[in-house]
């Protein structure tokens, strides 16, 4: 596979590779859009005040997400082939083709990043196995940023590392280690995956390392949350973002 990059550069996203919606089969396209703009050399994902419930009365807790993936395919309607299910017996209720616009299977893959969170919000950015073979659904965490998590302009708890989900030869190794950066400014966060290992680094340093990730190709998956649930009453109005000016794969190993 070759190397990657997305610079943001357009006036919209480039749709070969990315897929506008966050998880649209348990749901529908018109109702997992996300909202979003690109300008000036930065993609900026947003959850607006008046942003719809993401599949309203079926997820528990409630929350409104903004996000964009870069594969995407299920089963029929009423089936359960789908991509990252929330609950045993999850239903399709709109097909999706398959798209696969960027897919690696290893490689350094990195975004450099800001987030502007509230204490009911957060950002991520994760790859997931296409469960084309519903067992390659492991997850590779790249970065996860809950906003309560965060001490303003000082620190924050930076999730990263390993989920099992419906793998049996993943095993689960997740951790938060609270580093002493600012998220609303730019920073890289990274991992390089290989058969053997992921290798998290933030800023070019090195913050964990998980044996046997998965090693299937996986696509990314890149979002913002907000979670009302959690509001403290005065916070009605905060918009969470997540601001982009770069994702890049290099060294990427061939799809098996």
């Amino acid at each position: 596979m070759p190397d990657f990059r997305d610079d943001f550069d357009g006036d919209d996203l480039d749709l070969s590779v990315w897929v506008p919606h966050y998880l649209p089969a348990w749901s529908s396209r018109a109702d997992t859009a996300a909202a979003y703009d690109v300008a000036g050399s930065r993609l900026t994902l947003r959850v607006p005040v008046d942003h719809p419930i993401w599949c309203a009365g079926d997820h528990e807790p409630p929350l409104r997400v903004s996000g964009i993936q870069s594969g995407s395919f299920s089963g029929p309607v009423g089936s359960t082939r789908g991509q990252q299910p929330f609950r045993d017996g999850q239903t399709v209720r709109e097909e999706q083709p398959e798209h696969w616009g960027w897919t690696p299977s290893g490689g350094r893959i990195s975004i450099r990043c800001a987030m502007r969170l509230a204490a009911r919000s957060m950002a991520a950015l994760w790859l997931v196995g296409r469960e084309i073979d519903p067992e390659e659904s492991a997850e590779i965490c790249v970065v996860e940023v809950f906003g309560r998590s965060v001490d303003p302009g000082r620190s924050a708890e930076v999730g990263m590392g390993l989920h099992a989900f419906r793998d049996p030869r993943v095993g689960e190794d997740f951790a938060p280690p609270r580093l002493p950066i600012d998220v609303e400014e730019m920073h890289d966060y990274t991992v390089d995956w290989s058969l053997e290992e992921c290798v998290f680094l933030v800023d070019g340093e090195e913050v964990r390392r998980c044996a046997g990730p998965p090693t299937y190709p996986m696509q990314l998956m890149l979002a913002v949350f907000d979670f009302p649930e959690w509001s403290a009453g005065d916070d009605g109005d905060l918009v969470p973002e997540l601001i982009v000016e770069h994702l890049t794969g290099t060294g990427l190993r061939d799809d098996p």
